[in-house]
């Protein structure tokens, strides 16, 4: 049979499997509730008649008999005639009540605010919380009078008062104070003689930005506690109140600095605004490297940093001043890792401007940071387009950098170069040296944003050389730079990594088909459209391909810039070979980006389809630099296999 549960916080119950026992009249209950206060101690039973009674009638001791075989019925119902109870029993003189250590919500309670105090403080309000969910109103309701119960009642009622301000201090110290303001509203109303509780809610006030609050709640219990007591507020109280007025850090949660940061990034800012004046050029670089720190935050972030840069140059530009629209060109060294860009139009008006600042920058040696810095911008937002002057941007900006011995400027020029190692394909080697010397730099000289970058790009690099155990190294690196420096972004890179890894390494078919479409998911307010169009589809098709299967394109997808290598699989599909074999000699050769292999491989795959020479034979001519490598590997984000098998199927088919 279930146990029996009592209640007594709230109307004396008893339960069995959540259905309520009858337990007859109030003097059935008076007497359970009297046992359940001895905790399980034996009561004598001239104690139970004179708590029940204050003149007890003349047959009082019978009267407690008979409520005590009815309880013991109602509690075991099953029992059979004149067997000994077992939960209601007698016991000497008297009875006593042998409910389980759990049975009883106020013994649970107990135990819980003790556990509680001896957690870890980050699971304590949950512990605390349960607890208190064992309340449903007074303690021992409908025995508030009964002198037996005052004290019991009283010493519940305290611990629960308690509990809901120790509940409170914990959330408010671990940084949680917004949680903890509508509990210590409610409790107030109830108790409003807690100065402790108006402690708490003042001090969570301010901790959540709301000082004004703060300092009316303060000033609300001073009045209180002056009206109702005729007594100033005590010394905690004072202490809160000096510290809100003079902002006093030593408030600031310990451990938990997000509400010190805001409440300093909105002092800094108010005393910028009001010393720096509205038009000073000043203000354009200090604006250039706040969005440069937006950057990295992905997201709206980005999407801002990258909108309002521009605006930035055009206003330097317009002040006629070269070197001052150098450096605000030049400070948005924001890192990249991804080879085409987010925005074609908006990086062609950036590396226009830094080819005009260029221009009219002074001769001389004191111009050459400045001088690198735009090339290496010119470099950077020259990603994925075919033209010389990208590379050899990339290669001024790499050696001005090591002549002038500067960490900073060489990792951002050699941010350029790794940008510009795309024009042909097999590049992964270059790449991965390229990225070992960025990891060095940024540990070096406390590099940051850099040292993600070279984890990066080493990531992208040994997963094109095959070497998935270093590239799981540099990911788990990255993934631990990204979670103590809060970059978000580079989760995205590292799960398609994962997917890629996934695919590449023999798992099945539907296993990495699923981790590509998670690691897509990852993609949906990224802010990098020049990333996520086309990328889950082409990464489909990969998979299809090296796994034998037939390309099964669907004209539905969101191909992206992709859709050139996708339109003659699906007319294939259809039959119209004529025209699928028009298109695939309409190709143009693919960008000097990461995916540059992976596209090769595409066309390979048509142009074996349809038995086009001159296709294969220039697909066979531009993949061959990449022997040894995995074809789009170098992306971190998917493959099409091995460059080899794709080099021996052209092979075959040209009869070489």
């Amino acid at each position: 049979m279930e146990a029996v549960t009592f209640g007594v916080l709230g109307p004396v119950t008893a339960e069995r499997a959540g259905d309520v026992l009858a337990l007859r009249g109030p003097r059935h209950r008076a007497v359970l509730a009297r046992l359940i206060l001895a905790r399980r101690r034996m009561v004598p039973l001239d104690r139970v008649v004179e708590d029940l009674w204050d003149e007890p009638p003349p047959r009082a001791v019978g009267a407690v008999r008979t409520f005590v075989g009815d309880l013991r019925r109602a509690l075991e119902p099953d029992r059979p005639p004149r067997a000994p109870a077992r939960l209601l029993v007698t016991e000497g003189p008297g009875y006593a009540l042998r409910a389980a250590p759990d049975a009883v919500d106020a013994w649970r309670f107990e135990a819980a605010v003790t556990e509680a105090d001896r957690m870890p403080a980050a699971r304590a309000p949950e512990r605390l919380r349960a607890a208190l969910g064992e309340w449903r109103g007074p303690a021992y309701a409908g025995f508030g009078d009964a002198r037996w119960a005052r004290g019991e009642r009283s010493r519940l009622t305290e611990l629960r008062l308690r509990a809901v301000e120790r509940r409170a201090e914990l959330l408010v110290d671990l940084g949680r104070a917004a949680e903890a303001v509508p509990d210590l509203d409610a409790h107030l109303s109830e108790h409003p003689r807690r100065e402790e509780a108006w402690r708490l809610l003042a001090l969570a006030l301010y901790r959540t930005g709301r000082q004004a609050d703060a300092l009316a709640v303060l000033r609300r219990a001073r009045a209180l506690l002056a009206g109702q007591l005729g007594v100033d507020p005590g010394p905690r109280l004072r202490r809160l109140e000096a510290g809100i007025l003079a902002q006093d850090p030593a408030l600031d949660p310990p451990g938990e600095p997000a509400q010190a940061a805001a409440r300093l990034w909105a002092r800094a800012t108010e005393a910028y605004d009001r010393t720096v004046a509205a038009g000073a050029r000043a203000r354009l670089v200090s604006t250039v490297g706040l969005l440069r720190h937006l950057a990295v935050t992905g997201g709206d972030g980005l999407e801002a940093a990258r909108e309002h840069r521009t605006t930035a140059i055009a206003a330097a530009e317009e002040t006629g001043d070269a070197e001052l629209t150098a450096r605000v060109i030049g400070a948005y060294d924001v890192p990249a890792n991804w080879t085409r860009s987010d925005d074609p139009e908006l990086a062609r008006r950036i590396v226009a401007a830094a080819e005009r600042t260029l221009a009219a920058l002074p001769d001389g040696t004191a111009a050459d940071a400045a001088r690198c810095r735009l090339l290496a911008t010119i470099a950077l937002e020259s990603r994925g387009v075919r033209s010389p002057r990208g590379p050899r941007a990339a290669d001024e900006a790499e050696r001005i950098a090591r002549r002038l011995d500067d960490p900073a400027l060489l990792v951002f020029a050699l941010d350029g170069a790794f940008m510009q190692s795309c024009t042909t394909a097999g590049q992964a080697s270059r790449r991965d040296a390229i990225g070992a010397e960025v990891v060095a730099l940024a540990a070096r000289h406390d590099l940051v944003d850099h040292a993600v970058l070279g984890r990066l790009i080493r990531l992208q690099a040994r997963s094109a050389l095959g070497d998935f155990a270093g590239a799981d190294e540099h990911a788990g690196a990255a993934d631990r730079l990204a979670e103590r420096h809060e970059r978000p972004l580079v989760a995205v890179f590292t799960a398609w990594y994962r997917a890629l890894r996934a695919a590449a390494t023999g798992s099945p078919y539907d296993d990495a088909e699923a981790a590509y479409r998670s690691a897509a998911a990852r993609l949906d307010g990224a802010g990098m459209p020049g990333l996520e169009h086309g990328l889950l589809p082409l990464a489909l098709l990969g998979l299809r391909l090296a796994h034998g299967r037939p390309a099964d394109v669907d004209r539905r997808a969101g191909w992206g810039p992709y859709r050139p290598w996708a339109e003659p699989f699906a007319l294939l599909d259809e039959g119209r070979d004529a025209e699928a074999r028009t298109a695939l000699r309409a190709l143009a050769q693919p960008p000097p980006d990461l995916l540059y292999e992976a596209l090769c491989c595409a066309e390979a795959a048509l142009a074996l389809r349809l038995g086009d020479r001159a296709a294969l034979e220039r697909t066979y001519e531009r993949l061959l630099p990449a022997s040894g490598e995995l074809a789009g590997a170098g992306s971190g984000l998917l493959t099409f296999g091995p460059v080899d098998r794709w080099l021996a199927e052209i092979g075959r088919a040209l009869g070489t």
